[in-house]
């Protein structure tokens, strides 16, 4: 299970995707599979790090900044958003 997964079972990060109206199918988390090695390398199994994730609809594309809280024994992610940018319409 990926951290992609994890969020989209929490309802915070649903609801952030849905007044963007953005589908989970189109949200990709900046460098996920980096942060998957350092936390199975670290000594404790929570990882606080900060994300930029990007999802994409009809108006273009919006980059969420924000902390990612990672539990891995729990499997659980919650994401702390602290602010986005829009990037122009679709081409």
């Amino acid at each position: 299970m990926n951290i992609k997964e994890l969020l989209l079972n929490g309802k915070a990060f649903l609801s952030i995707l849905s007044d963007f109206a953005i589908e989970a199918k189109n949200i990709i988390i900046q460098d996920e599979d980096m942060l998957f090695r350092n936390i199975s390398k670290a000594k404790y199994p929570t990882l606080k790090e900060t994300v930029c994730i990007e999802g994409k609809n009809e108006d273009g594309v919006f980059n969420f900044f924000g902390t990612l809280h990672f539990n891995w024994l729990d499997k659980l992610a919650v994401f702390e958003m602290q602010g986005f940018e829009k990037i122009g319409p679709k081409s």
